[in-house]
């Protein structure tokens, strides 16, 4: 999953893709390095982002759907927001997955709408909302915790008629750099959802901090990331540099004799 974020202030690659040259560049990079899909966002969701309202959130994100599909209509592209108008009208723009950081906590009318959308549901793992997140990371066991909240809300999402559920950790939200290392540590124990899971740690904090460098230059410190996601049963690698985690990919699969399609 390659991020295109349309925004002005996410952490890594705010301002990067806001004219329609950049995010078609950005889009056609993508795809020929071997994306599955795309996910567009227009709201940051980095620890103390602004706030946008949601009439620029859906400008964004259609704008940029309709941009990206008019030049590669078989791109398949999802939608980042926890508002459900947004993935609404997301949708309606060509849009075929909601990935949603929130996992519904933040919209009351989300299981609902992605349940009549009829497509895919990126459940993720988080406390309270983006600027407050980083002061909710009181748990006995993280791993545990996050699993057990994945649990009932895909049972809730179910219940409003979500077929397709993948579930997100929330790597980076509303966990310490330490929790992030166990949830990674103990991620084979997410099978247990008995969902395809994703892994969404490019270029985070907990990596960068750790390796005491930025996130311009965690790309070493993601692909090994991301490769442990693989080898504990990530089936999704969402990621800013996508060549080199199809590398990861491809090179996973050679060790365990998999056919590859990227």
């Amino acid at each position: 999953m390659g991020i295109i974020n349309v925004t002005t202030d996410s952490f890594y690659d705010g301002g990067k893709t806001t004219t329609e040259n950049d995010i078609l560049s950005q889009a056609e990079k993508m795809l020929s390095d071997g994306a599955t899909f795309l996910d567009i966002g227009g709201y940051s969701t980095r620890p103390g982002a602004n706030e946008v309202t949601e009439a620029e959130e859906i400008k964004r994100v259609t704008e940029a759907i309709t941009l990206i599909l008019k030049k590669f209509p078989e791109a398949i592209i999802s939608v980042d927001t926890f508002r459900s108008e947004v993935a609404k009208k997301a949708v309606e723009a060509g849009a075929a997955i909601v990935n949603d950081v929130s996992g519904g906590t933040l919209d009351s009318e989300m299981y609902s709408t992605v349940g009549k959308l009829k497509v895919p549901y990126i459940l993720m793992h988080m406390r309270g909302t983006p600027k407050t997140m980083s002061t909710l990371t009181d748990y006995e066991n993280v791993t545990i915790e996050v699993i057990k909240d994945l649990a009932s809300k895909i049972a809730l999402a179910r219940a409003e008629g979500i077929n397709d559920v993948i579930s997100d950790p929330g790597f980076g939200f509303a966990k310490t750099r330490e929790q992030n290392f166990e949830v990674l540590n103990n991620l084979e124990l997410f099978q247990n959802l008995e969902i395809p899971l994703l892994s969404g740690v490019s270029r985070k904090s907990f990596i960068y901090k750790t390796l005491d460098t930025t996130p311009e230059h965690a790309l070493n410190g993601t692909t090994f990331v991301n490769t442990v996601s693989l080898m504990k049963g990530a089936s999704i690698l969402r990621v800013h540099d996508v060549k080199e985690a199809v590398e990861c990919v491809k090179l996973w699969c050679a060790v365990n004799g998999i056919e590859h399609s990227l």
